[in-house]
């Protein structure tokens, strides 16, 4: 039972992040900006985080291995704004397409660090989820000739971003404490949101006469500290190949939310697509619990047939 406990934090985690879509559309359409609504996300989840922590730890700070946890919360604001930057090129569905590049990025980077090549059930199931990606986002009829450049590198460049947000969260440091490293990216992440968003909603009366709270509190739990604190447990233990594919899940998800608080409708040919993308998910995990359970009953078969021989030689001999 352990063994599917990290798995399924990657997936909670990368579930959390399919709801933050839907969230800043339901402040869109209560009169405020993405920026502000990203701004508000970063702000209220950093001061969650150190809420948290002086709530739980009982140790000092801790300063050390905080490079790469600077990084990290570096990278998580800047996804976010590079994301934003494609939405100005790009049809929403096609910058979901685009973002979701990250299943074969993060893999590619996995295969470079770890210099070999993903077996063939991760290479079938990255097939499955960029397959099942483009009718699942709605793209079947989209024309796609007018696209500019722009629109394509600021795309890819997110998936590229979250790819190494991911890669970094598989390197964070043990010698600080979960909550530790989620006040330092979160921190972090806040600084970038705010050199490129919209700092003045903290000082203007935007973010707490205006009731953008409400919206900041929702996006700061779903879109940092519930992903961020279980992707820092859980992708050192995953790898960060599995965890791009695990992650996928977050489309679905982004999917039926929207699907349930937008009224938002879905095709039979988008249905199709997440079952497309649920199977890559799911593929490798019950063939690598297949391959698993026949390893053990082998090894169980292999010790049982060597005690017997144990015995009876122990037998002879006597």
């Amino acid at each position: 039972m352990r063994k599917y406990l990290y798995p399924l934090l990657v997936i909670i985690a990368a579930s959390s992040y399919g709801v933050v879509s839907t969230i800043i559309k339901l402040a869109m359409n209560s009169g405020f900006s993405a920026s502000e609504a990203v701004t508000s996300q970063f702000f209220i989840g950093f001061c969650i985080a150190v809420s948290i922590y002086f709530l739980t730890s009982r140790t000092k700070i801790s300063f050390k291995g905080i490079k790469m946890l600077i990084f990290a919360g570096i990278l998580t604001g800047f996804t976010n704004i590079v994301y934003g930057h494609s939405l100005n090129y790009l049809p929403a569905s096609l910058a979901v397409v685009l973002l979701f590049q990250f299943t074969w990025i993060g893999m590619l980077i996995s295969c470079i660090t770890k210099r070999q090549l993903p077996t063939r059930i991760e290479f079938i199931s990255i097939l499955l989820l960029v397959l099942g990606t483009i009718p699942a986002a709605g793209l079947i009829d989209v024309d796609l000739t007018k696209i500019p450049l722009q629109g394509w590198i600021w795309g890819l460049a997110a998936a590229f971003c979250y790819s190494l947000f991911l890669y970094v969260n598989g390197r964070a440091t043990a010698r600080m404490n979960t909550s530790g490293r989620l006040v330092f990216v979160s921190f972090f992440a806040f600084m970038m949101s705010a050199a490129f968003q919209s700092p003045e909603i903290i000082w203007n009366g935007t973010l707490f006469n205006e009731g953008l709270w409400i919206y900041g509190l929702a996006l700061g739990l779903f879109g940092m500290i519930i992903p961020v604190f279980l992707f820092t447990i859980a992708v050192p233990k995953v790898g960060l190949g599995m965890t791009s594919i695990l992650s996928a899940i977050e489309l679905p998800i982004a999917v039926m939310v929207s699907v349930i608080l937008l009224s938002e409708t879905v095709s039979t040919i988008q249905v199709a697509g997440i079952v497309i993308i649920l199977l890559g998910i799911s593929l490798p995990t019950m063939l690598t619990g297949k391959l698993l359970l026949m390893k053990n009953k082998i090894a169980k078969q292999k010790a049982k047939n060597k005690s017997y021989m144990t015995g009876e030689l122990k037998k002879h001999i006597s």
